[in-house]
């Protein structure tokens, strides 16, 4: 027979508190309102001594965020849960019990929820939470779990805790003195951990990779609960002085603090702190956290506080999503019909990053379903998927296939870039339908069928000290090109065209930026972050098979001539053309176009020059 543990010896002050689960969970009434503590702190005992209670409470409604292994499940996978329940956010413990029609899902943002409990509108007459064992003075620590508990707490008529000595002592603004607990429950067991597999599928970890190459040194961090936000983290190892001012926090921190990249050190509020409201992981995450001043655990509220989060240095948001129409409305919170996950506090952080100065609000997500089906880029959000981020809030969008700025942009651009990032094989009707719908004019065609090569993006410095990136041309870069043609002089659009040119149609436009990248190639050079990229440069070739040879063309604008801007560009098309395996470049130039032949004579070092009265035809060969 199993010794029963000896009393923690901090509760001893306590014995009057002190109760087994089955003597506290009498106290419920009939009709109560039930709060469950979160994630990896749920109260696990408590909630299974309820459930297998002879005569349960009649009426009981169960409230909480969201839990972690605090419910069981049949042998069928069928919640096996004697009470109704009231969940923000459908995890695997209310998956099936929400099929089985025993959830309430409340689609409302998390950081809500504490003025919604304070105000009674969201009632709550017990609350059950696991706690820390008491310091010296009586306080106990909510450990990895403040978030929403201490309004459940200050509203609850019942207060019943699990004392438990290997919960950590998390630091912050997450202390309960124990005179406002009525029971206390000595539990020994360990905290749950939360431990999320890897995933290792291309598609993912190029998502990754995108997301991380967009987060510059100095950013402060909102990880959330989607997984390819964790798996980003895995590519800042080279980043300097990040922060965290997240909702919650994983072990995928663990190794950018081994690493000495997140210092937290240009953190506008609570620089050198961690904040955050809960942590889900491992063992040594918990052991990191217990007594460490370096993390500072808040309620909800605080940290989602959409001031705070505006004031913070480049603060960057990333929330997964399960599809997005060709408007830019995301959804996040369904899928085919059903609840998955839930809004969270996503909302108050893609709209605080997005007036962050240098805020990054990002939404990612494959392009398909699992098995490669469905596009999760749709023409319209389908009957069962709702608009939880509004189109007004989405800035970047990165799939495995690209990445997107949509802030400010038209319907017609927003459209074009989102189809760019779909999979190829959804393209074609993407376009047919945003056509149909009015969202892309007649005249515009769909050439690039390909991924987006991120790899192929190269930012470098010229001999005036400013720096471009150069990168493949996009169709929605049609404005930009149009814009960059209208800084021209009339003597480069001459020796450009030919011809006096005074506009860009749509056809002749798309024809610089919406190629196939099989016979016909563009490059443009931006100047500027991405989310107010100006291109300054242009260039492309167009591949006759028969010789194995391209024409190519180029454009600079006015204030970026002679700065090597225009080598840059042919030097980024040449080692792109050889890799094709062509032969060389050809061009046709005006006698005075004297820039374009020194160009010319700076490229490859075979070149033939024919001159006649009218034009200089130029052969560069590799």
């Amino acid at each position: 027979m199993a010794r029963k543990p000896t009393l923690h010896p901090s509760l001893k002050p306590f014995l009057a508190q002190v109760s087994t689960a089955e003597m506290a969970l009498g106290d419920i009434r009939n009709g109560d309102h039930v709060f469950v503590g979160t994630g990896c702190a749920a109260p696990r005992g408590l909630v299974q001594a309820l459930e297998q209670m002879r005569n349960p409470p009649a009426d009981v409604e169960m409230l909480h965020f969201f839990t972690v292994n605090a419910f069981d499940h049949d042998a069928d996978g069928h919640s096996t849960t004697r009470f109704r329940h009231r969940s923000f956010f459908v995890g695997q413990d209310m998956r099936a019990a929400v099929k089985q029609g025993l959830v309430d899902y409340v689609p409302m943002s998390v950081a809500r929820v504490p003025e919604m409990v304070a105000l009674g509108r969201i009632p709550v007459d017990v609350a059950l939470v696991q706690v820390s064992t008491p310091d010296a003075f009586g306080y106990v620590s909510l450990g990895v779990s403040v978030d929403i508990i201490p309004a459940a707490i200050a509203r609850a008529r019942l207060v019943i805790a699990e004392v438990n000595p290997a919960m950590p002592r998390s630091m912050g603004d997450s202390t309960l003195h124990i005179s406002r607990i009525h029971h206390l429950v000595p539990v020994y067991t360990p905290v749950t951990e939360f431990q999320r597999l890897p995933l290792q599928t291309d598609d993912v970890q190029r998502i990754a990779r995108y997301i991380a190459g967009i987060i510059d040194d100095g950013s402060t961090l909102q990880i959330g609960l989607g997984h390819v936000a964790h798996e980003a983290l895995q590519y800042l190892t080279d980043r300097k002085d990040l922060g965290v001012h997240s909702d919650l926090i994983s072990d995928a921190i663990l190794p950018l603090l081994q690493n000495g990249n997140l210092t937290g050190a240009r953190k506008t509020s609570k620089p050198f702190k961690i904040v955050a409201s809960l942590a889900l992981g491992s063992r040594a995450l918990y052991d990191l956290i217990d007594g460490n001043p370096l993390f500072s655990f808040e309620p909800m509220d605080a940290v989602c506080n959409p001031a705070t989060i505006a004031a913070q240095y480049k603060m960057v948001a990333i929330a997964q999503a399960f599809s997005i129409d060709l408007t830019g409305q995301v959804c996040i919170d369904q899928f085919a019909g059903e609840f998955y996950s839930g809004i969270g506090s996503q909302g108050e952080f893609m709209r605080g990053a997005s007036r962050s100065p240098g805020g990054k609000p990002i939404v990612c997500m494959t392009s398909t379903t699992e098995d490669g089906t469905q596009s999760r880029i749709r023409p319209a959000l389908l009957l069962g998927e709702s608009a939880t981020i509004a189109r007004t809030d989405v800035h970047y969008v990165v799939t495995e296939f690209g990445i997107a700025y949509l802030f400010g942009k038209s319907i017609r651009e927003r459209a074009t870039a989102l189809i760019e990032l779909a999979h190829p094989q959804f393209r074609p009707e993407l376009f047919a339908q945003a056509q149909a719908l009015g969202y892309l004019s007649g005249d515009q065609t769909l050439q690039n069928l390909r991924a987006y090569p991120v790899e192929e993006e190269i930012t470098i410095t010229l001999k005036d000290g400013r720096s471009v990136m150069l990168r493949p041309a996009l169709s929605s870069d049609a404005q930009g090109i149009r814009d960059l043609f209208h800084h021209l002089s009339e003597a480069d659009v001459y020796t450009r065209f030919f011809r006096h040119v005074r506009g860009l149609s749509n056809a002749e436009v798309q024809r610089l930026c919406n190629v196939n990248y099989e016979n016909e190639v563009a490059f443009v050079a931006t100047a500027g972050t991405r989310e107010e990229s100006l291109i300054v440069g242009q260039s492309c070739y167009f591949i006759n098979p028969t010789v194995n040879l391209a024409d190519t063309a180029f454009m600079v604008h006015p204030d970026w001539q002679g700065c090597g801007l225009g080598t840059a560009l042919q030097n980024c098309m040449v080692q792109h053309a050889k890799k094709r395996g062509l032969r060389g470049f050809v061009a046709d130039v005006l006698p005075g176009n004297t820039r374009m032949l020194r160009l010319a004579r700076n490229g490859p070092p075979s070149v033939q020059i024919e001159r006649t009265e009218d034009s200089v035809h130029l052969t560069q060969l590799f």
